[in-house]
């Protein structure tokens, strides 16, 4: 029996996220800011192939690293519509706390 991939649902925010840590990389180096973007699809192909792999961090969100780049991605999982629901992509030293309001 072939397992089923979970669908993915981002926050209106997250695009935000993506776009602003893109372009700050963009700004240090060219071509940094679409490894970035690599590194985060990696880890989100990852995520949707395995979410239960990472460990729930606070109030159901599971947090997952992005390889190279100090980013999280923070999700929780709708397992009734076998859905990853990312809310947040921050910087690891950004407290986790500012996405508890998403």
């Amino acid at each position: 029996m072939r397992r089923r991939i979970y669908t993915a649902f981002y926050l209106d925010e997250v695009r935000n996220d993506i776009l602003s840590a893109k372009q700050w990389y963009d700004e240090q180096q060219e071509g940094l800011g679409e490894r970035f973007v690599s590194s985060v699809k990696n880890t989100l192909f990852d995520i949707l192939k395995m979410p239960s792999a990472y460990a729930v961090r606070y109030r159901n969100v599971r947090i997952a690293h992005t390889k190279v780049f100090p980013y999280n991605i923070h999700y929780f999982i709708d397992e009734s519509k076998k859905q990853v629901i990312i809310i947040g992509i921050v910087h690891n030293r950004r407290q986790d706390a500012l996405l508890l309001d998403r």
